[in-house]
């Protein structure tokens, strides 16, 4: 239920998007996040499932597969702190539109690689560029939503994460079993490459949905855009409500910071300066926790956080790949088909040519031929 305003009175953030309620514009923009959120999971995942098949491609090592899994994840670490800074100069809208582009061209162009170098190469651009998107709609969808429905969109978020953690699997258990191959020109592709091109629509589908919808209001208000901010308000307002814009009761808004308000009669130029600024004021605030009382506290948290993914992480790249060799020792009558054999038997990787041949053609005799 919408929170009554007065109708001439100038309102705050959490004032005014609280007068919008919750309604069709909320289910929509709520919607429009999910291809954003699936195609996280989607690029930090996808290299487990695509490993076992890729491997007779590519002729991966031990050591590539476990380059391949970290290379999404460096880029990701790397471009952490760059694209917070990014979204909060340049606004949210611009990062999922542009990011959602950007990122399905390094999804697409890692499906064309032809070596295990052009791979490594093209998922640690696609980890560098969907850092920023992720993190980005999660503060979008929070500033669409007043204090009474926020923690709701923090759970629907988790829950997205855990439904894309499944569907992942589960394309790759409808594709990769069946051995597609073609050629253009002097390009090969395999099963592997079209699964990696498929999982490139969402990435493109968010940046194509979000260009429909507004800047988020609480960053428009932050920098002193106040009547665009109010436009988003009445925009929500009017769909929420099957109603005129102008009904929106609140007529004005003002952000807390007087010290914004003067943005928007900055030049290009001053703007850029003020940016920079205020990334070196950013990085200047890291230097807190590095000191007490927080040192202990960040490296308690830091190191719980490290062993949890770790842990999660271990297990979770490396199972399709132990599930493949499982099935290539059933295949060939090995009376010892444990875990630790398969352990052992994937860390060593000491065979030869023509052993690595007979596992490839084991994958390649249970699978369906589609040239």
């Amino acid at each position: 239920m919408a929170k009554e305003v007065a109708a001439e009175e100038t309102a705050d953030f959490e004032t005014a998007i609280s007068a919008c309620g919750f309604g069709v514009f909320n289910i929509i923009i709520v919607f429009c996040a999910l291809p954003c959120l699936t195609s996280m999971v989607f690029s930090a995942s996808v290299i487990s499932y695509v490993m076992p098949t890729a491997e007779c491609n590519l002729n991966l090592s031990v050591m590539d597969m476990g380059m391949l899994n970290a290379m999404t994840y460096s880029g990701m670490i790397l471009s952490a702190i760059p694209w917070g800074f990014v979204s909060d100069t340049l606004g949210r809208r611009p990062v999922l539109i542009y990011g959602g582009f950007i990122d399905g061209i390094f999804v697409l162009c890692s499906a064309l690689s032809q070596n295990s170098v052009q791979l490594m190469i093209f998922k640690f651009f696609d980890g560098l560029v969907i850092c920023g998107p992720f993190a980005v709609v999660i503060s979008y969808l929070a500033e669409f939503h007043g204090q009474k429905h926020r923690h709701y969109i923090m759970f629907f978020i988790g829950l997205c994460v855990s439904v894309a953690a499944i569907i992942l699997p589960l394309l790759a258990y409808l594709i990769l079993p069946r051995h597609i191959f073609f050629k253009l020109g002097s390009m090969k592709f395999h099963t592997w490459q079209v699964f990696l091109a498929i999982l490139a629509l969402p990435t493109f589908l968010s940046g194509i949905l979000h260009i429909f919808l507004p800047e988020s209001p609480k960053f428009l208000m932050a920098h002193g855009y106040y009547s665009k901010a109010l436009e988003c308000f009445q925009r929500i307002y009017a769909m929420n409500n099957r109603t005129s814009r102008e009904a929106y009761p609140i007529k004005s808004v003002r952000d807390v910071k007087p010290e914004q308000m003067e943005e928007n009669h900055l030049s290009v130029m001053q703007r850029w300066r003020k940016a920079k600024f205020i990334f070196c004021e950013g990085l200047k605030q890291l230097k807190a926790m590095c000191k007490c009382p927080y040192l202990g506290v960040s490296i308690h948290v830091y190191l719980l956080h490290f062993c949890q993914i770790m842990c999660v992480n271990s297990i979770r790249l490396w199972m399709p790949k132990i599930f493949a060799t499982m099935h290539a020792f059933e295949v060939r009558g090995y009376a010892d088909r444990s875990m630790c054999a398969v352990l052992n038997h994937n860390s060593e990787m000491n065979f030869t040519k023509e052993q690595k041949s007979q596992e490839c053609d084991i994958v390649a005799s249970t699978t369906r031929i589609l040239h």
